[in-house]
């Protein structure tokens, strides 16, 4: 196995297309099926699977690419280091779910840390992409939830993908809303208080399952329901359409400037905040950092 194969396979799994990766590396379609199909001898395993409509990664191929990524960048930072003796920047990135406490805690590891010899990346997104970004170790951290109805589900995927997750502090459910919602002066609310208003839901794309919602009770069958991909739309229909969420009730000033409101919804449910991480794969500096910013946010807690 070369460095070579690995830039190969990373590329088409960039790509998604072996003609396009031929392109990109100045090879011919042929030369590279075929130093692709001895990689795959090598290590027994497949890692594309090929048709007339393009190519698809295995399950096993993805673990793979994983550790190709890893070992092209290490050899990247040796080369700048040694050969040619540039500067190269340390990388931390986190995939997370829609926590605006997960964004200021990055906002604060990054300023202790700086950004002259630091690259950072963080991704909000979806729950099903923040699971494959820290399989695949595009991140080295995710943030996400657990509770009664989803932990059973999520914790198979968990295992089956070598991750684990981390219990960083326990919460109630809230209902988020503008400040001029008329639910926004109440002290508790309950399932009836919410039938006139429609309810926000980030959008799952095609990995849909009642287990990955983002917010709890994604069973209840509410009467009004408006799927949303980014947090700025969702905060859009909250004040056009006195549209309201739920979540940790953990809020951030700094960032809505005291224009939302957090009212407890009336439900002895919790939700375990925490981060799942690759298994047996020790934590870099900057990703201890954050973690210890998260933790902060315990306080917080409604």
């Amino acid at each position: 196995m070369t460095l070579q194969q690995l830039r190969y396979a990373v590329c088409i799994a960039n790509e998604k297309s072996m003609n396009k990766a031929a392109a990109q590396l100045f090879i011919t379609q042929p030369s590279l099926s075929s130093t692709i199909r001895d990689l795959e001898n090598e290590i027994g395993l497949q890692i594309f699977l090929r048709s007339n409509r393009g190519i698809v990664i295995t399950l096993e191929g993805e673990e793979f690419l994983g550790y190709a990524r890893q070992m092209i960048e290490q050899y990247r930072q040796m080369e700048e280091r040694f050969i040619q003796r540039e500067r190269f920047k340390k990388k931390f990135s986190v995939s997370m779910q829609h926590y605006t406490f997960a964004v200021q805690a990055f906002i604060e590891m990054a300023k202790e840390f700086g950004m002259d010899d630091y690259e950072f990346a963080v991704r909000e997104t979806k729950t099903y992409e923040v699971i494959e970004n820290v399989r695949n170790q595009k991140s080295e951290l995710g943030i996400l939830y657990l509770n009664d109805f989803n932990s059973k589900a999520l914790e198979k995927i968990f295992i089956d993908q070598e991750l684990e997750f981390v219990d960083l502090f326990q919460c109630g459910i809230y209902v988020f809303v503008w400040k001029g919602n008329p639910l926004a002066d109440k002290k508790e609310i309950d399932f009836e208080d919410l039938k006139k208003y429609p309810c926000l839901s980030f959008e799952q794309g095609n990995n849909n399952s009642f287990y990955l919602a983002e917010e709890v009770f994604s069973t209840y069958e509410y009467k009004q329901i408006i799927k949303a991909n980014d947090r700025a739309t969702m905060l859009n229909l909250m004040i056009g359409l006195n549209g309201y969420t739920l979540c940790s009730g953990i809020i951030c000033e700094d960032l809505y400037n005291n224009e939302y409101r957090a009212i407890p919804l009336k439900t002895d449910d919790k939700m375990k905040i925490g981060y799942i991480k690759k298994k047996k794969m020790p934590l870099s500096i900057l990703a201890l950092k954050y973690i210890e910013e998260l933790k902060k946010y315990e306080k917080n807690v409604l």
